[in-house]
Formats: C-alpha cells, structure tokens, sequence
C-alpha cells in the first residue's frame, strides 16, 4: 500500500448526518488519544470521494485524491486493520447524478453520467460509475462476519426510558403483499462446488446464439453458487393486481425495496412500479417519455421533472393519479411520494418504522392510515409479514419488558445476494441463461423471457465456516436462544444447512441450536423478548441488514444506537457504528436551522470497541484505558438525558458531544491505573465544567438560523467546522 504509516485507528470520512457530525466529534476523540500516544487518522469513502478518486484525469492536480477505499480494503487482510466505519451513502442513480452535479459547479471537471450510454467511451464511464453506486463500500470493507448487538447501556438505558410505540389493534388492515410465483424465492437453485472452478453466464437466443453476459468467474472449492430469476411479465400483473387491491381496500399503496444495495434488480423492480402506477400513461406516451430521457427506474420525481412543461402528459397523468389509491408518503408536506425516488423508501428503515408506529403511514393528505406494504420477492418479505400478524394478535412490543435480538450474520468476502451485482442482469430477450464451468458442466438453467431480472450470488467456505464458529462462540458467551434462520426447502440455505450441521455436531453443541425459515424464526425471536428473553439471530447477509434495523427499532427506536463489531478473518477489526436511516433529514434541518439530532450514541460505542481491540492486539495499555473510560462516558450521557433533542432550540448533536467529552474525561482523571493519564485529563476534566455555562450558550446561540455548508456531498471543510464547532470555549479546551 501507498501509505506506510497507518494510524493505530482510521476513523472513514462519509456523508450526510454522519460526516457533519464527526466533524465535531472527531477533534474530540484525537485530542484524547493523542494524549495516550494513539494516532486516529480519516479515509474518504463518501460518495463524492468515490467519485473523485474514480476520473483523476479529468481533474486538475490539486482537484486530485487518492482511492482510499482501495487501500482500505487491502488494509482489511491485514491483522493490523482498526476501522471505525461510519454508515455512507450507498447511492441510487438520481443520488450519484446529484452528487455530479454538486461537484461539477464545484469547478471539478467530471463527465456527465451518461443514463444511455451509445458509445465505448461513454461506456467507459459508465463503467466507472456505475462502480460506485450502490453497496460499493461494504463488501469492499466487510472481510469478516457480523456480531451486531444492542450496547448493554443503551438497552438498559431503552428498558428504564422507554420510547413511544404506536398501538396495534386486531382489526389494522395493514399487510404485506407479495408474489404468488415468478419471484427470485420460487425461481432460486443452488449448489456447492466441490472443486475450485471458473465460469461464465451465457444468455442462448431460442435460435441457438449465445451471448456471454459474464465471462471469468471464479470460485474455490466449497463456495455455495445460487441462481435465480424475477419474471417481469409476473412483476408487472402482481404490481398492478396491487394497485387495483389497495384502492378496494381503502389503505395505502406502498412499495419497499432495497434499490441502494441492491443496485441493479431493486431499482429495475422499482421502475416496473413507477410504470404500473402510470401505465396508462406509459401506454398513450411511451415513446414521447423515452424521447424526454424518462427512465421509470429513476423515479417519479425524476419523470415528473422532465414533463412538467407538457400540460398532455401533466393531465394525463393528474387523471391516472386521481384513479390510484392513495399513496404512502415520504414527505406529505411537499408531495413525495413512495415512487418519487429510488433511494427515498429502503425498507429495512421504512417497515420497521411503519411497524413501529402501529402499522400506520402518512398518506397524502398528512394523516396516518393503514397500508398495503408492496415487497414482491417472498426471500425475507415473510419476516415483515410474520411481524405484523404478531403484533396484530398481540399488540406493541414494550420496550421497557422486552429482551433482546442478536445477530450473526455472514457478510464476509460479498456473501450473499448483496455481493451480486456484477452478475445480475436485466435479460434482452427471450432465452435460456445457462451458468457454466469450464469443463462445460451447466449448474444452472433458467428458462427466461425478455425483461426478467437474472442474478447469481454466491458464499464461500472459509466465511461460512467461520460464520458458524462466531455463533458457537457467541452462543457459549452468553447462553442465549440461538436460531439459524434457515428455509430447508429453500436451495441456498438447504446448502448452507449442508455446512451448519456438521460443524455444530462435531463441536457436541447442536442441541444448543435451532434451525427455523424466516417466517418461524421471526415469531419465535418475537415470543422470546416479549417474555423478556434473549435470541441470537444467526443469518444471512441481506437478513442480516433488515434485522438488525427492525429488532433494535422496535427495542432502542433507532438501530444507530447498535454495537456492530465486525471480527475480520486474518485478525484484524472493523466496528460499524449503525445505519444512516434519517440521516438526509437532520441535514436538512441543520441547513435551515442550525440544529442537528443525530445521535452519535452508535460513534461511541464503536470508538470504545476501537480502543480496546487496539489494547488487546497492540498491548496497549493506554488503549483500555481509554476505551473502558469511553463506556463510562456513554452510560453518563445516557444516564443524564444528555443525547440530542429532536426540535430546534433543544441541545443538539454538538451538545451531547461536549457532555461525552466532559465525562470521558472525568473518567480517565479518576482512574488509578495511569498516573500520567490521570494527570493529563483532570484539568481538562475541571476546565469543562467550569466552562459548562458558557460552552452550552455558545452551542445553543448557534441555532435557529440557516447554515452554509458549501455543499450538500461535497461541503467546505471550513464551513463545516465553523458550524459544528461553534464553541470557542469549548474548542479551546479539547485543542
């Protein structure tokens, strides 16, 4: 790698909530380590560093940056990794063309994003973009499984302040609606290759023409390789049957995808929407709208821009939209819809919100009404399904009772459907897509039409397996219910059984463990913590990212407050510090006036994983010192009440990070083990609440007015610290 001096603790530079709001707090943290000797040193992964680093020979040189997310995902083999992964945006189009244009008025002199790309450089380009779209971070970062879990002081801190739940009753029309058939769960097959081997995907024409949709595939021996299809013609009649359903029922229409992660076949499937919901439209004016440039995977935002001058179409389609049922909102005040843009509804944020709130979303006319929720794939919808027919026969979870849900989840090396991208594809025509090694062996074969959605993902054997072990070791850590949420009469988890069950019975553990289909494991997790027992949910990747937003939504109200500790494979650690969710919202409020409330709960309790894995695999005693100090600092702002408020005029982000800081140092002045340290820290410590008065005016003058950032996914540096470090006071001390 370029940088030989690798700090002790890299801490990801990302966007939105998240970034704005580690510029406050980061100062905080190197200031304290610094003091022990530690360095904590920042890698660009936003979405506007990804895309700077991908055209450097469009930029000048000072315009230039490095791609640190390359050198990062080197750094991940490595015993020596200590990353401190901040949640990034994982960008639809409309975000990465946003984000474009951003940078363009910027003065950076990149290529336009290129929506139909007709020649080989526009191509080119497009390659490059398209690279960065999406999960493009995660599966770079993740060489190691996930061990995600609720803090014990933010569950303790859950249980004696309980947030506020929306109240289930029997009779909610709220559903889940899915596919009958045709759907990627129907159409799945799998198997586990028994030698190493390469392969291609071949799409042969009904006249015998074969086109390579991808060619040099590779897998060691024991990787478990799924195939499967989405029938667009049974996408297309499921989604408009929908439609029709939801008007007769009177609820909300609703869709929820993943169309970030999965950044080829969600926003495909999104665009079927978006054309059902208008189809008469589409029908009348399809080759008007394609000349306009509409692409109904872009969104109805994006289409109702490039028509609104047409007063034909604008009517045509104020009469289908009077015709419709009405639509979940994402935001009623200012008319966007569920379809206006991909990346707006994900549903592991959106469902558990929904879920959460009794069922209910906000309909166009700003009120809350029962909703039809739209999933049609049927491999994780029957979780949410399953979630709602619980609490309509049992009401809302309490969370001052309810125990807690863990979770295992194999992610390593692209597990899974979220490392499919570059073998997902939307078909051209009418054929038969063939997967085959290179001994001509054929492992899989799917019939498959014009506009159906093929895709290939895979998991190897050395994550799998020690995906098992991190369950064992969990599971004899704390003595907890342990189900693997396994289907065995779906093809991929049928093989992934293949490898559980042995493993479990040569350790003498496998009376320990159950092994249950989504829809049985989610009622048994939902019966154990309402008793207020403990589960350990042990699961694959994409179950793995929606459980760990439900559960601890319904458990905390937000799944940023999560401890998610990533063991990477060759000994190295990554700590992920909880999910974006709200994150483009508290930006916005900040902009216009001047408060932020995300809560960087989920910052602290990775740093202080941070610290102490530094202490462990470096023996640093300083390290643990600091780390253990950490949690002391977190209980005390839990304890105090002092995380942000929620409205303007209230203590803010920057607030609850001077209280972090004061408690932190606190801790470390009052511990015996470092004589050094403890001096060092204590007139910190009585300098910060001296200046309490002064500090918490200065932070609070700075609200109720607008803010510059320069820029949205590219902001001024300057701006930035001028705005979440308000306080001079404040500022001197840590400095």
């Amino acid at each position: 790698m370029k940088d030989i001096s690798i700090p002790d603790i890299i801490y990801t530079k990302v966007d939105e909530a998240p970034e704005l709001a580690s510029a406050s707090l980061l100062p905080i943290i190197q200031s304290f380590a610094s003091a022990a000797g530690i360095s904590v040193g920042t890698r660009d992964i936003s979405l506007a560093g990804r895309i700077i680093s991908a055209f450097p020979e469009y930029l000048t040189e000072d315009q230039r940056i490095s791609d640190d997310l390359a050198e990062l995902g080197e750094l991940v083999k490595t015993p020596e990794a200590n990353v401190i992964k901040l949640p990034n945006i994982s960008a639809s189009v409309p975000q990465l063309v946003a984000a474009v244009k951003e940078l363009q008025s910027q003065g950076y002199a990149l290529p336009d994003y290129p929506e139909a790309p007709a020649t080989e450089d526009e191509k080119a380009v497009r390659a490059r973009y398209d690279a960065i779209k999406g999960s493009a971070v995660n599966p770079v970062l993740r060489e190691g499984n996930s061990d995600r879990r609720a803090a014990a002081a933010v569950k303790n801190f859950a249980q004696s302040n309980p947030h506020r739940m929306g109240k289930w009753t029997a009779d909610s029309q709220t559903e889940v609606s899915s596919m009958a058939g045709g759907d990627f769960f129907s159409n799945e097959t799998s198997a586990t290759l028994q030698e190493a081997a390469s392969a291609k995907i071949a799409l042969i024409s009904e006249d015998g023409t074969e086109t390579v949709l991808k060619d040099g595939l590779s897998y060691p021996a024991g990787t478990v390789v799924d195939a499967t299809f989405m029938s667009a013609r049974a996408l297309s009649e499921f989604l408009e049957a929908e439609i029709a359903r939801t008007k007769e029922k009177g609820t909300l229409f609703s869709l929820h995808m993943k169309a970030t992660m999965m950044k080829v076949s969600d926003p495909i499937i999104f665009g079927h929407a978006v054309r059902a919901w208008l189809k008469p439209v589409f029908e009348k004016h399809g080759d008007k709208l394609a000349a306009m440039g509409v692409n109904p995977n872009s969104g109805l935002g994006d289409l109702l821009a490039r028509v609104k001058d047409d007063a034909e179409i604008m009517a045509a389609i104020e009469a289908v939209t009077a015709e419709r049922p009405p639509m979940y909102m994402v935001n009623s005040d200012k008319g966007i819809t569920n379809l206006h843009v991909p990346s707006d509804v994900i549903i592991d944020a959106s469902m558990p919100a929904l879920i959460r709130g009794g069922g209910k979303g906000w309909g166009p006319d700003g009120a809350e009404h029962d909703t039809n929720c739209v999933i049609p794939d049927n491999s994780y919808a029957p979780v949410y399904d399953e979630t709602i027919k619980f609490f309509k026969a049992n009401g809302a979870l309490n969370p001052a009772t309810a125990g807690t849900v863990q979770n295992i989840g194999l992610m390593a090396q692209k597990a899974e459907e979220y490392g499919s991208h570059p073998t997902t594809f939307e078909i051209p025509h009418d054929g038969t897509v063939r997967m085959v090694l290179e001994d001509g062996t054929v492992i899989h074969e799917h019939k498959v039409e014009t506009g159906d959605i093929w895709r290939s993902a895979s998991a190897r054997k050395a994550p799998i397996e020690d995906w098992v072990q991190l369950a064992i070791d969990r599971q004899a850590a704390t003595g907890y219910r342990a189900i693997f949420w396994l289907d065995k009469d779906r093809a991929h988890d049928a093989e992934l059984i293949s490898y559980v069950m042995p493993m479990l019975d040569a350790q003498g553990v496998a009376d320990k463990f159950e092994i249950m289909a989504p829809r049985e494991a989610t009622r048994a997790s939902l019966e154990t913590i309402t008793k207020g027992e403990n589960t350990i949910a042990i699961t694959g990747n994409v179950l793995r990212d929606y459980l760990t937003d439900l559960f601890p939504i319904l458990e905390l109200a937000t799944s940023a407050k999560m401890l998610s500790i990533v063991k990477l494979m060759n000994g190295g650690g990554l700590f992920e510090t909880g999910a974006g969710g709200s994150a483009p919202k508290h930006v916005q409020d900040l902009v216009s006036t001047g408060h932020l409330r995300w809560d960087s709960l989920g910052e602290f309790c990775a740093l202080g994983e941070s610290f102490r894995f530094l202490a462990d695999s470096k023996s640093h005693a300083k390290a643990r010192i600091l780390g253990d100090a950490v949690d002391v600092a977190t209980q005390g702002v839990l304890d105090n009440d002092r995380s942000p408020g929620r409205k303007t005029g209230q203590p803010d982000n920057r607030h609850s990070h001077y209280w972090f800081a004061r408690y932190w140092a606190e801790a470390i002045a009052a511990q015996s083990e470092d004589a050094d340290l403890a001096a060092h820290f204590a007139p910190m410590a009585k300098a910060l609440a001296e200046g309490e008065a002064q500090i918490v005016q200065e932070l609070l003058d700075a609200q109720t007015r607008p803010v510059d950032l320069g820029g949205y996914y590219h902001g001024d540096p300057v701006k930035t610290a001028a705005v979440m470090r308000p306080s001079a006071t404040f500022n001197a001390i840590i400095d």
